[in-house]
């Protein structure tokens, strides 16, 4: 049997239902209908019931859901049943907030190395990761299972990098550089393109400030 393909934009929203089930986890809330659980996420109950129907449903007629297995599923289906090693490519100020950033190791995404050209940067400690130069890439990726490499180094560089990168055995990068890449098939690439979320922001802010202007209602005389 086929497995059923799921829409882009389904898998856009299960992330926001992870997060908002682990809040309420939190918080000690044992089921939640999808009435509640839409006005929380700004989502149609209608619409949740459709994405989660694409995966077997989980509700029950009359129970709604129960948090704690629906977050469970979930994320099994996110793949975070299992555990990632990450390498970070550029250590500057990206590459080291990234580093630094405790929670992907909750959610199981292991730093295993951090990577640069840079001589003023190689040796540099980040949370007990010391930062090597990208002529170890090669070696350290195949001694060391990594499945993700993050690339937060300049756009020109890219390209080439990530060619390496899939001849070496990544299978997944999270690319931060402002450039598409060309990567073989079973190669899969997350992009993170922070100056166009900026734009959109920007677009918004703009559609709003347009629509809050109060029309000009003046006759010429």
């Amino acid at each position: 049997m086929n497995k059923k393909e799921i829409s882009k934009a389904v898998i856009n929203r299960l992330p926001r239902y992870y997060r908002y089930l682990g809040d309420l986890l939190e918080k000690d809330v044992v089921r939640i209908s999808s009435k509640e659980l839409s006005e929380k996420m700004k989502v149609t109950a209608s619409q949740i019931r459709q994405d989660l129907n694409n995966f077997g449903g989980f509700g029950q007629q009359g129970y709604g859901y129960n948090v704690e297995y629906l977050y469970s599923e979930i994320s099994k289906i996110l793949g975070l049943d299992k555990k990632y090693n990450i390498i970070i490519i550029g250590a500057g100020n990206l590459g080291q907030a990234l580093a630094n950033y405790s929670d992907f190791e909750r959610r199981g995404f292991f730093v295993k190395g951090i990577f640069d050209v840079n001589p003023r940067l190689i040796g540099l400690s980040i949370r007990g990761i010391e930062v090597r130069s990208t002529d170890e890439l090669e070696q350290f990726i195949k001694e060391n299972s990594i499945d993700i490499a993050t690339l937060t180094v300049p756009k020109t560089k890219a390209p080439a990098l990530a060619s390496d990168l899939a001849r070496w055995g990544i299978k997944g990068i999270w690319n931060f550089t402002p450039t598409d890449l060309q990567v073989p098939k079973d190669v899969t690439v997350e992009n993170v393109h922070l100056a166009e979320s900026l734009m959109k922001l920007s677009y918004k802010l703009a559609e709003k400030n347009e629509l809050d202007q109060p029309e000009n209602n003046s006759e010429e005389e």
